[in-house]
Order: structure tokens, then sequence, then C-alpha cells
């Protein structure tokens, strides 16, 4: 499979998981609150508002795709510093990159995922 975003699997949209394919093994990405946090912290940002504000512009640095990725990973259960996700590598480039970051951040602030039901 050429996309490294995986859209089943062993991800629970419901939850804000997303499933991607970092160094060839496939991987639990989520934004828990720790993870938002932590990206506050990173962004400077004042509050989930603002972190949306900045990842709505458009406009990401690598430095912040890593930031982003290594937390949603973090988030997800695996044990990876910023600097190791640095150095993983992605089937397709900057472009999968960029998708991982976009799907991750879609599923925390815009969508439940296909299918789920809003909670009650």
């Amino acid at each position: 499979m050429a996309a490294a975003v995986m859209t089943c699997g062993r991800a629970n949209r419901r939850r804000g998981e997303v499933e991607a394919v970092l160094d060839g093994e496939r991987r639990i990405l989520c934004l828990t609150l720790g993870a938002l946090a932590e990206l506050e912290t990173a962004f400077a940002a004042e509050d989930l508002n603002g972190l949306a504000a900045r990842f709505s512009s458009g406009r990401l640095r690598a430095v912040d795709m890593i930031r982003i990725i290594g937390a949603g990973l973090r988030g997800g259960g695996n044990l990876v510093s910023d600097d190791e996700v640095a150095g993983m590598s992605v089937e397709g480039g900057i472009a999968i990159y960029a998708g991982i970051v976009g799907e991750l951040l879609t599923a925390t602030f815009f969508g439940r995922g296909e299918g789920a039901a809003a909670n009650p």
C-alpha cells in the first residue's frame, strides 16, 4: 500500500485515532488531552482555540509536523521522542507526512469519524 495513512485497522476514529505506517510499522496516533497540552506549550497557544487556529492557517513547518506526529504517537501509546520522529521515514515522502498530520488534526478537531454517533 503506497499511502501511509490507513482508514481501517486498529484505529478507532470515534476516539480520534489515526493509523499510519512510520518506519515500516503500523502505529496508532491520537491527540489526547495530554498530547494537546504538549502542543499548546510547544506552539505557545493560550488555549485549544488558539491551537486550532494555528493549525488551520495551512502553514506548517517541518518541525511543526514532527511535533504534531510525535505528540500523536505518544498519545497513541508509542514511546518516542521528537528526535526519533524526525528520523522516521514513510513511503511517499513529505506528502504522506502532511497527510498524517491532516488526518490527525481532522480526527481531533473536526470529526468523530465516518458513521460515528454523537456522544449523548
